[in-house]
């Protein structure tokens, strides 16, 4: 017999019979049944217990005040778990008694034993319903082999009210595998690879594999380096510069970058870009000047947005590629949604509107976010205009958003970047430091396997990353000369990452196997 109380494992954490058991259910839910009733019978260990097996006997053979008892003799189950496998035993019961007939017993058991139970009304009532409605369409018809199949089904159900060890939740050997798999992975804080996991060894993402040698240094722009942005496809990187020039590059293969376009057309200086989200377009904005909407092929100027005193201060696109917004550094112009050909399609503009700072647009496209007055977030719904508001102690110079709408990151001249939830159910923000941050706009942004990684400028000419668990950086990376204003996480190659500095360059960041 086998012994119920062994503890194996080196720490002496895990009960054999348990461990057995589970693994004989997943070689039964992986289809080796034959290998699983040979380890039933080699080890004496069933994967269904003793109660369940008899409980599974006495539906399939109808026996319904069978199934009562022996849930009624069940020691440790709460009697709200009780009442709901009482209550699907019950109601198998009931349209048995229907099918055969019986109404008056079916009767009985709704009033006097269905409705007793301590489960939602709402259930009884709809049990109620339903057994008018097939007395009305004359029970009678329905085959035994039907009925079985339902007696199946119930045995189903119950083993999912059922608490263990009575039974065993579904597929549990694979959720504990997972469970541990997750946890080596949210404690590798250079975990970046969308492989699968070896269950082989433990997981461990090694620091040469993450974006932290400069692997090449782009020189094209005659002064201050503003912005980068790598497209969504992760095929081309644009950037802007106080030389009031644009620049779009294309990411080779090779993991060389090169260039494609020099956009030439503002008279001040380029504060930022964005890429439509399929690619084809970017708009670029004059710093305290025009929006300009270029193809992204040819490097023509397509628009021009903006005039009429409307000063452009941040720009956006919603997933359509169709439509933009625009917000104004002049209070009471407020912000604009435009079309591609310059349209109005609605406008949040007036008395209380003060100048914006920065916005974003998630990429669902549910969400309008901006930065009102230095110091506060404003969260837009699109579709209901239900809005939320953020209120910062400190000013906020720059703001951006994850791939998967869920977060947002803004940096604060406290030398602080917080990350807050779009949903609203946070009550306070995720805070990292170790950054400078005092006088110039700094840009931050996520990145890496699903936005695990923050990466910001600073005014130390250094570059920060965090993983977003850590609020103290993981990587410190050195090379540019002066500030460095902004950085960008390729959203493809995970392993590349750009950065804009004061410096006149722009550093590509790669692992050393990209050199």
């Amino acid at each position: 017999m086998e012994n119920l109380g062994m503890i194996i494992g080196p720490k002496g954490l895990i009960k054999k019979h348990e461990l057995v058991r589970i693994i004989i259910q997943c070689l039964y839910s992986l289809g080796y049944g034959k290998s699983a009733s040979c380890l039933e019978t080699e080890s004496d260990i069933s994967c269904k217990s003793r109660e369940f097996e008899s409980l599974e006997s006495d539906v399939l053979n109808a026996s319904w005040d069978d199934c009562i008892e022996t849930l009624n003799k069940i020691n440790d189950m709460a009697d709200e778990t009780r009442a709901s496998a009482s209550f699907l035993v019950l109601e198998q019961c009931l349209l048995e008694c229907l099918n055969c007939g019986d109404n008056s017993l079916a009767l009985e058991i709704l009033q006097k034993r269905i409705a007793g139970l301590k489960v939602d009304k709402e259930k009884v009532h709809k049990c109620a319903f339903e057994m008018l409605s097939l007395k009305q369409r004359g029970m009678g018809s329905i085959d035994y082999n039907l009925i079985h199949e339902l007696r199946k089904r119930l045995v189903v159900e119950l083993e999912k009210v059922l608490p263990p060890p009575i039974t065993l939740p579904e597929r549990r050997l694979e959720h504990l595998v997972e469970t541990a798999v997750s946890a080596q992975i949210d404690s590798c804080i250079y975990h970046s690879s969308s492989d699968v996991i070896s269950l082989y060894e433990d997981h461990h993402c090694d620091r040469d594999r993450f974006p932290t040698e400069t692997i090449q240094i782009l020189t094209n722009h005659k002064n201050e380096v503003w912005f980068v942005q790598f497209s969504n496809n992760g095929q081309y990187l644009a950037s802007s510069s106080s030389d009031c020039t644009a620049i779009i590059w294309k990411v080779q293969d090779d993991n060389k970058v090169s260039l494609k376009h020099i956009l030439r057309s503002h008279q001040n200086p380029v504060s930022f870009v964005a890429w439509s989200p399929d690619d084809t377009m970017l708009l670029t904005c004059g710093n305290l000047e025009v929006l300009k909407l270029w193809d992204a092929e040819t490097g023509t100027c397509k628009h021009t947005f903006g005039n009429d005193g409307f000063l452009v201060s941040s720009c956006a696109w919603f997933p359509d590629s169709k439509r933009i917004v625009c917000g104004s550094s002049v209070p009471e112009k407020g912000i604009y949604m435009w079309d591609c050909d310059g349209n109005e399609i609605k406008a949040w503009k007036g008395m209380r509107m003060p100048k914006v700072l920065d916005l974003a647009v998630t990429a669902d496209g549910e969400s309008l976010i901006s930065i009102l007055s230095d110091k506060e977030i404003r969260i837009l719904n699109v579709a209901t205009n239900a809005e939320r508001v953020i209120s910062e102690v400190h000013s906020i110079t720059s703001l951006s958003t994850s791939r998967d709408s869920k977060f947002l990151i803004v940096n604060l001249n406290s030398q602080e970047i917080h990350v807050w939830d779009v949903a609203g159910k946070w009550s306070k923000p995720f805070q990292y430091t170790g950054h400078r941050q005092q006088k110039y706009v700094i840009r931050s942004c996520f990145g890496g396997l699903n936005s695990m990684f923050i990466a910001s400028g600073s005014e130390d000419s250094k570059v920060y990353i965090w993983n977003r668990r850590c609020s103290n950086p993981i990587e410190v990376l050195s090379g540019h000369l002066k500030t460095v204003n902004c950085v960008s996480w390729n959203p493809r190659k995970t392993q590349m990452l750009a950065s804009a500095s004061d410096d006149q360059t722009i550093r590509i960041w790669g692992p050393s196997c990209f050199k």
